[in-house]
């Protein structure tokens, strides 16, 4: 069963690379503006990112209300598109402001699905950074995927060539008991197991899920 192999693979990561301490992050507020600004770079470039706007004080939402899109472009920089990013993190403040008063705690009252319908109307919010925001800072049992996801899942034929995002969401959510920290751990365990052997070329030998049934050839993005 579908459910079996992912409890499986969950086991077998967890096993092998243990808890992995994801998402990183003082507040839910710097979470939000870690999963925005990881679009289409890598964490080391996000956390400089993160570390500017700290030191400039900024790493708020009435600060980042406040400031000049020019600055925090400039701030952000190390994350890569950084003005295409500072328009997204002000596209994201200002919808907090212009329904919720800037409070993140106006939103604890929002049902899960009509807060990601909120999140993915917000122009430059995609669906991996919205469940992001749900899973880590607002503590919603949502299941984020992403291309690690995807390249696994595939691989080890839990899903078909071509599964889009919800698809492969679904097969998380509805064969995995919905838990919070659960779908957290897993989520990073994945990630972990993607960037070191299940690359767009896999490298099965010495991967923790070598022994399960695996396809050995095929690239995927």
């Amino acid at each position: 069963m579908i459910s079996e192999t992912l409890s499986e693979i969950y086991r077998l990561l967890f096993d092998a690379f243990g808890p992995q301490h994801w998402w990183p992050g003082e507040t839910s507020f710097e979470i939000m503006t870690g999963a925005i600004l990881a679009q289409n770079t890598n964490w080391t470039n996000v956390e400089k990112a993160i570390a500017n706007l700290k030191s400039a004080g900024y790493l708020t939402p009435d600060a980042l209300n406040r400031i000049d899109l020019m600055q925090l472009a400039e701030l952000i920089r190390p994350a890569g598109y950084y003005n295409i990013k500072a328009k997204r993190l002000k596209n994201f403040v200002n919808w907090l402001f212009d329904n919720y008063r800037g409070e993140l705690a106006n939103l604890q009252t929002i049902y899960t699905d009509q807060l990601r319908e909120k999140l993915l109307a917000i122009k430059g919010i995609g669906r991996e950074t919205a469940d992001s925001i749900l899973l880590y800072a607002l503590g919603r049992p949502i299941f984020v995927v992403d291309a690690y996801t995807a390249r696994i899942t595939l691989r080890h034929e839990l899903i078909e060539p071509g599964a889009d995002y919800e698809q492969l969401r679904e097969l998380f959510q509805s064969n995995l008991p919905e838990d919070v920290p659960f779908f957290n751990e897993y989520h990073a365990l994945l990630v972990r197991a993607g960037k070191e052997f299940c690359k767009t070329k896999a490298r099965c030998s010495g991967c923790p899920l070598e022994e399960l049934p695996h396809m050995l050839d095929i690239e995927y993005f």
